[in-house]
């Protein structure tokens, strides 16, 4: 007794043969597709050098990567002109922003605010040397002021426009990159006076902050976002959101949430935490270069 097989000669039906591949072909495409689909940016303003960007945030993004199951690689940058160009093409999936590039980012585009840190608010602060004899704003009338880059928000803009249009002085303003290069040039005598965040300072070496004397502070507004592109998947976002705010109930979640200044998350807002920035028009501040916002 004999049993009959059924076999294919892909020589005598090329056809056949031809269309197996490509549906391979066509599978392993998608796959390859989905793979690069499932790993996702983190984008984090440069307050701080790159390094000190990378160390402070790569162990909450391997956390958050954990929690939801989806790679999350942190992108830092050097300068403020490459975070706020990518932000405006839309070329990074999650970005922790300052207030005024969130509102520049929505803008552009339609990125999201996920959450913020609710223990406080963002306070700018107009630093001289603890031995400095300038003892209130008018007397920095012609003198050269540090800021970090001209669109950091609350260091920079805002506190700009509050000396131009409250205080109604003239100063040189000088820009040098970095939160901590501005407490480092006041130090040195380089500067009258620099503009700095209350929270970048705050983290400063004990020895630093004590070499330097608040001479100014602004009013209060909400803290920066973490923010998503709209194409992130709703559920990717609500997953990424609850990771962050279960980061803070528990003493290692608590540890990397400090070190990022998100230290008690909450939901984030538009409305109610950002829009009335644009009140403001801190645009008018704003510098313009070939990229686009600066």
């Amino acid at each position: 007794m004999t049993t009959s097989h059924s076999v294919h000669d892909p020589v005598r039906d090329p056809w056949r043969s031809g269309f197996a591949r490509l549906c391979v072909g066509l599978a392993l495409l998608a796959v390859s597709f989905s793979t690069a689909a499932a790993d996702y940016t983190l984008a984090v303003v440069p307050q701080a050098s790159p390094a000190e960007t990378y160390r402070r945030w790569a162990p909450f993004a391997e956390h958050v990567q954990r929690a939801t199951g989806q790679p999350l690689h942190v992108r830092v940058y050097r300068t403020f002109d490459e975070f706020e160009t990518d932000l405006v093409n839309g070329l990074v999936d999650f970005a922790y922003m300052n207030p005024y590039h969130f509102l520049m980012a929505r803008k552009a585009q339609g990125y999201l605010p996920l959450v913020r840190d609710g223990s406080r608010q963002l306070t700018g602060l107009l630093l001289v040397h603890r031995d400095s004899p300038l003892k209130s704003i008018k007397d920095l009338e012609g003198k050269t002021i540090a800021f970090p880059d001209p669109n950091a928000f609350i260091a920079s803009l805002y506190m700009r426009a509050l000396l131009q249009e409250k205080a109604k002085i003239r100063f040189t303003a000088r820009y040098l990159g970095t939160h901590a290069n501005v407490y480092r040039h006041i130090i040195l005598g380089n500067v009258a006076a620099g503009a700095g965040a209350s929270l970048t300072f705050a983290r400063e070496h004990p020895e630093t902050r004590a070499q330097l004397r608040v001479l100014y502070e602004t009013p209060g507004t909400a803290p920066l976002p973490l923010c998503a592109h709209p194409r992130v998947p709703a559920a990717l976002r609500e997953a990424v959101t609850r990771a962050v705010l279960e980061m803070d109930k528990s003493e290692d979640g608590r540890a990397l949430l400090k070190r990022t200044d998100l230290i008690q998350p909450v939901r984030a807002s538009y409305a109610r935490d950002y829009q009335p920035l644009e009140k403001l028009e801190l645009q008018k501040y704003a510098v313009q270069t070939q990229l686009g916002v600066r």
